[in-house]
């Protein structure tokens, strides 16, 4: 490898190391680096730790999302004509739970909202986006194309973020290799294949609510929310709306940024402690209680926990007037029998 190249690339991360900021050109150029995998591992690895290391700025967020969906990045071609939701919980938190999110997703799903998920395989977590749906029965190695078709013919699709398909040059690569929280969670989370205009977006440190929610204004989200959950006992956040205790909220539209804290008791349900919402670190036993949460026969917290989110999603979506309107249908979907049925069509159609 080029030492020049090699030099100035360190010169960065020296930057970084200090304390410094990079622009959005300068973190797009080194991103892109990366992507290509112009740099030795090593220089690759120690430029994610720095940059997360330092915190991460809005222009740095930006620019290494715009080297992923340019340079890694496989868009989908063909049109999905309605307003398109995405939801993700973004990781590097203390507080591993139940695989809300995706839950949430299928349930949203079934009440109306055209999903576009975006997920991986566990990094910081017990049980990734890409673990449980593939646990689930869904097909996660297709191409794009059988995405984007589930999202018009199903109203619900995922896009594995470390399948070749998807991301065919460094995503993989690199998230296969680091057990580590960094830039890639919030960024190529990001790099959505269809480029979702409406978002519930989870973050696992505080500090990033307004970045996150400001990167996503940036690059087309025209409605957003921004979530930081806490438990009341530990005082640990998690990337959800949280059922133990409050959460830090940040909604957004194309015009007007509001903040606000939002508690369970708001939308009409209990508190519950941690550990009745908590990862089981069994991916069966967590398949199992994900199959009886959808069909309304779960435990009762994880069913609120679900519904909680998916109520969000409906609210962000337009779809319900308010969040606590958004929960109570959730709550209908689940207990009709339509979020199981959902899961079910979207196994036949992205398979």
């Amino acid at each position: 490898m080029n030492n020049e190249a090699m030099q100035r690339f360190g010169g960065q991360i020296q930057r970084l190391i200090r304390g410094e900021d990079l622009t959005r050109q300068e973190t797009y150029e080194m991103f892109r680096e990366v992507m290509r995998n112009e740099q030795p591992d090593l220089q690759q690895g120690a430029f994610l730790g720095a940059l997360v290391a330092k915190g991460e700025t809005v222009d740095e967020i930006a620019g290494a999302w715009e080297a992923i969906d340019q340079f890694d990045t496989v868009h989908v071609a063909s049109e999905i004509p309605v307003p398109v939701v995405e939801n993700s919980g973004t990781g590097m938190d203390k507080l591993n739970t139940f695989n809300v999110s995706s839950a949430a997703a299928i349930v949203a799903s079934a009440c109306g909202a055209t999903m576009a998920r975006h997920g991986a395989r566990a990094l910081s977590s017990f049980c990734g986006t890409v673990d449980i749906i593939e646990a689930m029965g869904v097909n996660v190695e297709c191409d794009v194309e059988t995405v984007a078709k589930s999202i018009r013919e199903c109203g619900i699709g995922l896009f594995n973020g470390m399948s070749a398909h998807v991301h065919p040059g460094a995503l993989g690569r690199i998230l296969s290799q680091i057990r580590f929280g960094s830039t890639l969670n919030i960024a190529a989370s990001l790099a959505n294949p269809c480029k979702p205009t409406i978002g519930l977006r989870g973050v696992g440190n505080e500090k990033l609510l307004l970045p996150s929610a400001q990167v996503m204004a940036q690059i087309g989200y025209r409605r957003g929310m921004v979530v930081y959950g806490l438990d009341d006992v530990s005082g640990d956040g998690m990337d959800e709306i949280s059922l133990c205790g409050a959460t830090r909220v940040i909604e957004f539209t194309g015009t007007t940024t509001k903040e606000y804290t939002l508690t369970p008791e708001d939308v009409g349900l209990a508190r519950v402690p941690l550990q009745e919402i908590a990862t089981t670190n069994d991916l069966q036993r967590e398949t199992e209680r994900f199959k009886k949460v959808l069909a309304g026969d779960g435990p009762s917290a994880c069913i609120d926990f679900t519904c909680l989110n998916a109520g969000a999603i409906l609210y962000i979506a337009g779809i319900s007037g308010s969040l606590k309107d958004g929960v109570a249908q959730s709550k209908a979907a689940i207990a009709s029998g339509a979020a199981a049925a959902k899961l079910e069509q979207w196994k036949r159609v992205q398979n």
